[in-house]
């Protein structure tokens, strides 16, 4: 990632005493849109704020989501005080399971419908123990060196909250994800408090940028849900819906449309199963009984006057409209009369995975509704550039650092900021690790004074190596040369070696190639054993490899993943 730092005259010594600061870092959601992890520690005090999720893209072949990298708060442990939650997406929760396996976290405070959401997800990890506090609008809490209150926000999700630290210098100011929605379907913002924290003094502000680089001004979700009623009452056959499991209140939309027209509702998605059952609970999603089917019982219904609620609206290759876009889905096959209604937008790196499945929705002859200038089907829940302006001069803070998005993305909040009157060199775009210390001198900031790698994950959950992944792509990229050789106990070949070359195609070449690099290795081999007899199996198919793959290059001028194996064959 990117490092480029908005100040020139930043400290750069790593050994620096900051004993003294208050540190403000980050070890997720910089440079990234997801994986959101924000800390703010003062000697023996550690605030963690949100434990998200990023999921992978094609770049990481067998991945399927990054975490944080948690070896900071494992050798800091003793200091933590609590992990606060801003609110329920996966991207700011869906590490948690993770963090407590590894880090012992006193006590988890959350808000509303993120509570449930965590619990659901915690409940698939029996071994992992810990404890939540729900917080509401009015909580506070006191440590030694740091006073927690909230402030209520809008984004795609009830319940979504802005933090707020008092220390000694002043507010520490968290916004989480937010839009500034004027007529929303839930509870409004707490434009009170914003600004009342402004006028208390907020030392340094930390603000999400997703939107940094859009000027118009986000929808209000009271217009999606125009939308969808007028589109549920043109459409005839059967009406598929992609959306967030998360986004509670567009689910809410979908369901109230399809029941004015009288559409059942089945549910897809095991994600989706489970927000809306919270959501009921909550009283966010009221829906008429028997409304909702059971997903077995679709088979059931000869009508094709149904909804069909599913997850997959990002392209997720196992979710559910991405199995029906691929007729693999063992109780949904598409008919030509279906309708599918994206009601969401790509996340950045998840295009190609979504205009995949709508060639492939398309190409099976059903209609494919996207949000667009003629079809409001999706609002995002993210501040554009006006209300990112709007956050700003509520909480005129002396510290800007920009949070929750790709590096162009955070740079151009900085500029914002800066058309408003604060300091450019009172702007800090930092990196994962890097430690934003602050005292009442003023501020500076220590490049990757903290260990802030990725971990990969695959489909079980397990930890995918660096390594290995490296090895995925030369492979992917440049295909894959396996060399076997047989010799016998004296180390005499009995053969030429084997050659077999995998993932790229030079048909014409192959078999030239195939024989110059079996005669490469072995001139390459029998001139080691001639020079040092006694050298290891092991270590003459390391000299064999690296002498080959230069030779390799040569050929090909590409550097595929090579393979040496030595095999010996008992004498008879």
């Amino acid at each position: 990632m990117d490092k480029t730092h908005s100040n020139k005259q930043i400290n750069q010594s790593k050994n620096t005493k900051i004993d003294t600061n208050i540190k403000v870092y980050s070890l997720g959601g910089l440079g990234v849109v997801g994986m959101n992890m924000y800390l703010v520690e003062q000697d023996d005090e550690i605030i963690i704020m949100d434990a998200g999720i990023l999921f992978a893209d094609d770049d990481v072949h067998g991945v399927n989501y990054i975490i944080p990298d948690f070896t900071y708060l494992e050798q800091n442990e003793k200091k933590i005080v609590g992990l606060f939650i801003t609110h329920g997406h996966e991207d700011h929760i869906g590490a948690i399971p993770f963090l407590l396996k590894k880090v012992k976290i006193p006590c988890i405070y959350a808000s509303g419908i993120a509570v449930p959401l965590i619990s659901n997800k915690l409940a698939e990890f029996p071994d992992v123990k810990y404890k939540m506090v729900e917080y509401n609008d009015d909580s506070k809490y006191k440590f030694k060196h740091f006073e927690l209150s909230f402030f209520r926000t809008n984004h795609s999700i009830p319940d979504s909250f802005g933090i707020a630290i008092k220390t000694k210098l002043g507010y520490i100011v968290n916004t989480g994800d937010f839009k500034f929605d004027f007529s929303p379907l839930g509870t409004p913002s707490d434009f009170y408090k914003m600004t009342k924290l402004g006028e208390e003094g907020v030392y340094c502000l930390l603000s999400e940028s997703t939107n940094a680089n859009i000027s118009t001004l986000s929808e209000s979700e009271k217009k999606i849900a125009d939308t969808l009623y007028s589109l549920f009452h043109q459409i005839e056959g059967r009406i598929l819906v992609a959306t967030f499991a998360s986004n509670v209140y567009r689910v809410q939309q979908i369901i109230e449309a399809s029941v004015s027209v009288g559409r059942p509702v089945i549910v897809f998605g095991h994600s989706m199963e489970l927000t809306i059952e919270a959501a009921q609970k909550l009283k966010y999603i009221n829906v008429p009984k028997g409304t909702i089917i059971r997903s077995r019982d679709i088979k059931k219904i000869e009508s094709d006057h149904v909804t069909i609620l599913c997850t997959g609206s990002q392209g997720e290759p196992m979710a559910a409209l991405s199995r029906i876009a691929s007729g693999t889905h063992k109780q949904i096959t598409l008919k030509p009369n279906d309708t599918i209604i994206y009601s969401s937008k790509p996340i950045p790196g998840n295009e190609q995975f979504v205009n995949r499945n709508i060639d492939k929705l398309v190409h099976s002859g059903a209609h494919v509704i996207i949000n667009s200038l003629l079809t409001d089907t999706h609002t995002t829940g993210h501040a554009s550039q006006n209300e990112l302006k709007l956050m700003l001069s509520f909480m005129k803070p002396k510290y800007f650092v920009p949070v929750h998005g790709e590096y162009a993305m955070l740079k151009r909040h900085v500029k914002l900021a800066t058309t408003l009157g604060i300091l450019k060199k009172n702007c800090f775009v930092l990196g994962p690790g890097d430690v934003f210390c602050l005292n009442e001198k003023g501020a500076k900031l220590l490049p990757q004074a903290v260990p802030a790698s990725d971990i990969y994950l695959d489909s079980q959950l397990s930890d995918v190596d660096s390594g290995i992944l490296k090895d995925r792509k030369k492979m992917a990229d440049d295909g894959f040369i396996y060399i076997d050789m047989f010799i016998n106990r004296e180390k005499t070949l009995l053969n030429q070696p084997i050659v077999l070359l995998k993932g790229f195609t030079i048909p014409e070449l192959s078999d030239s190639i195939i024989n110059s690099i079996s005669q490469k290795v072995t001139d390459i081999y029998n001139k080691l054993i001639n020079q040092q007899n006694k050298l290891s199996i092991q270590a003459i198919e390391k000299q064999v490899l690296n002498q080959i793959n230069q030779y390799i290059y040569s050929k090909l001028m590409s550097k595929p993943l090579v393979s040496v194996t030595i095999q010996i064959i008992n004498n008879k």
